[in-house]
């Protein structure tokens, strides 16, 4: 196998390596085979999600050095479809003790930063740089900026940095854009102990004033960390839109450890105004493993904004049963805004280009439970544990309704369904493989779901993964699960009375590496 070498003088004695990956790489036991991960070592927030000169990059938190939490820099992967990832040599390292945390990157379209050369449009990261504490003196986070002028190959770190430093021990995670309301850079940034995002606005992203602050609302039961703003269009109402505030929360998650709420509301280049009453908590996925979702900067107006999460807990992220790698991201998400009987809401939808990685299909209308179950029994399409099912149920008269999926023999089995006398969506894990590394893994999660009509989820499993989209997308549930090799099974379930007719849409994907 072809290995390329470079060492990095910042690292004394260290060599990272870029190596030309094959499809053995990626092949190991619950390895994800269109959801991104690292091919060795420890992942967990992605950062600078950006498009840049046809390419989408996804930056993320990275140890060059081991499977667990250490020596935060920035990983660096690039794709011309959020699907096939090429990973790339380390981006941003770790260096004279400061760790690269949490940022974001964007396209300085006119030069405003003065890095760009060649009358080109360059990309410039902005991230949280940590300093551990040492003797007296207390950990640091402050922001600081690096370049590119190569399409991200490689970086430069600005020479003034750090940009922004308030002498605070938690400060972090920026989130930049350019707001043309304000003709200025924007910069949505945690404080997570005052549970408030600090807006800051910027002529060149090196110098930054205080513009004004959101919170607390919501869930405050943890750190806030990982700020997202950003605006969406309004389904179904041309030319309106409205803005997000997305917060991660942790610990203080609805399911336990790490979650994110969001705000609806309105950004006028300055203020971030909620829309909604400041106790309303807005949840952006119900199950345990969605963290830190960003979206991307700089894509084609047309194009529908996409968000992508770490798929983790920090309750029990560095416990994983994965080897050689530990940490992965949840699939690129389509997202918009619809207005419901309970009022806006984020809605999510798995990337369309998904169906490119087709390899086989199933698809049953109209049927009974039985008929549906006799159907499923008689194809393979779920042997490799990667697949995208789209179900539609007539509930009638049951009481509980969904699908046992990634099942072997009885006794190993994930539960997707839907308990029409509490009207709430579940996830059940406590039998779905190897569970025993951590006591908050097995558990049994819901989430409101207003049913008006048929039941409709879009369920799609890559190995350890399971993301669930229901109701059209208004409700999202992301957990990781570890099945035994042979859990191929999948059938449907009802209880408590019968149900109408089902139909069943289901595709085989082949992997992406």
């Amino acid at each position: 196998m072809k290995r390329l070498s470079f060492c990095l003088g910042l690292f004394i004695g260290i060599c990272l390596f870029a190596r030309t990956a094959s499809q053995s790489d990626y092949d190991q036991p619950f390895r994800p085979q269109f959801h991104f991960s690292p091919r060795v070592h420890w992942t967990n927030d992605p950062n600078g999600l950006a498009f840049f000169d046809g390419e989408y990059h996804l930056f993320y938190q990275y140890n060059p050095f081991g499977d667990v939490w250490g020596h935060m820099s920035w990983g660096h992967a690039v794709s011309r479809d959020m699907l096939h990832w090429s990973e790339l040599p380390v981006a941003l390292p770790e260096q004279d003790g400061i760790m690269i945390f949490t940022g974001s990157t964007v396209v300085d379209e006119h030069n405003t930063s003065k890095f760009c050369k060649d009358n080109k449009p360059c990309m410039v990261a902005v991230y949280t740089g940590y300093t551990a504490a040492k003797g007296a003196s207390k950990s640091l986070q402050t922001q600081n900026v690096a370049y590119s002028n190569d399409n991200g190959r490689t970086w430069t770190k600005y020479a003034g940095n750090p940009v922004l430093d308030l002498h605070m021990t938690d400060f972090r995670d920026p989130k930049v854009f350019w707001s043309e309301q304000g003709k200025h850079w924007v910069m949505a940034v945690s404080l997570p102990d005052d549970h408030k995002v600090r807006i800051y606005g910027s002529p060149d992203l090196k110098t930054w004033k205080t513009l004004s602050e959101f919170g607390p609302a919501g869930a405050t039961g943890g750190q806030w960390e990982c700020p997202e703003l950003f605006p969406l269009p309004l389904e179904g109402k041309a030319g309106q839109q409205r803005w997000v505030m997305k917060v991660g929360l942790n610990p203080g998650g609805r399911a336990g450890g790490s979650g994110e709420q969001y705000f609806i509301g309105n950004f006028d280049g300055n203020a971030f105004k909620n829309g909604n009453p400041a106790a309303q908590t807005l949840w952006t996925d119900y199950g345990k493993d969605c963290y830190c979702a960003l979206t991307f900067s700089g894509l084609p107006k047309n194009q529908t904004q996409v968000m992508i999460g770490w798929m983790s807990n920090w309750q029990y992220a560095d416990k994983l049963p994965t080897s050689p790698w530990r940490g992965q991201m949840t699939l690129p998400r389509q997202l918009k805004l619809r207005e419901t009987a309970e009022g806006i809401r984020l809605i999510q939808a798995p990337l369309k280009e998904l169906q490119t990685l087709a390899k086989g299909h199933l698809k049953i209308d109209d049927v009974d439970d039985q008929s549906l179950n006799a159907a499923l029994a008689k194809t393979d399409l779920t042997k490799g544990h990667t697949f995208e099912l789209k179900t539609t149920v007539d509930v009638g008269s049951a009481s509980d309704v969904g699908w046992k999926i990634l099942s072997e023999d009885g006794t190993s089995y994930t539960l997707v369904g839907y308990d029409k006398q509490v009207g709430k969506l579940y996830f059940d894990r406590t039998h779905s493989g190897d569970v025993s590394f951590s006591k908050d893994f097995p558990v049994r999660l819901d989430a409101p779901l207003h049913l008006a009509g048929k039941l409709t989820m879009d369920i799609v499993v890559d190995r350890s993964s399971v993301e669930v989209f229901a109701n059209n997308g208004t409700v999202t549930m992301t957990d990781l699960v570890f099945p035994a090799a042979n859990a191929n099974g999948l059938q449907f379930y009802s209880k408590g009375g019968k149900t109408g007719k089902l139909a069943a849409d289901l595709t085989a994907l082949k992997s992406a590496h």
